[in-house]
């Protein structure tokens, strides 16, 4: 009987770390951390951006997965929401911009100015949606 938990185990460890190496390609190939790096000047900085991601994504499994209960407050839980929040736009920035699709959407609309405040229209738009959505404004079950 307990050998059926330890494969079930070694199984569930194998697909767990196969979906993370996945991740952490994806994020490598976009290049999320030189860029944060490359516009915010920080390159001595460089480790612990890695270092914060690993850590974000380690707490997220552990809190997707187990029954956790974090008393952070209405701040704790503003300060979670705009990380995150602020992570998903670097993300989708870093992809779309990999991609060129921001300037390639810019030249079809014909759109010459004011493409930075389209940007942070984006990013806001995600980090007030994080927010609502964690503070229990918003009941969306997913």
């Amino acid at each position: 009987m307990w050998w059926r938990l330890l494969v079930l185990a070694v199984i569930g460890a194998s697909g767990g770390a196969a979906v993370s190496a996945g991740i952490v390609a994806l994020i490598t190939t976009i290049g999320v951390v030189a860029r944060l790096v490359g516009k915010s000047h920080t390159a001595e900085f460089a480790k612990h951006y890695e270092t914060s991601i690993t850590f974000g994504a380690l707490a997220g499994t552990i809190v997707s997965l187990f029954p956790v209960s974090v008393p952070i407050g209405i701040v704790g839980l503003f300060l979670a929401g705009g990380s995150m929040g602020i992570f998903v736009g670097v993300l989708a920035m870093s992809l779309a911009e990999s991609l060129n699709i921001t300037s390639i959407y810019a030249r079809r609309v014909r759109l010459s100015k004011g493409i930075c405040y389209i940007i942070l229209g984006i990013a806001l738009g995600r980090g007030i949606g994080a927010f609502l959505q964690l503070s229990g404004f918003l009941n969306i079950d997913v």
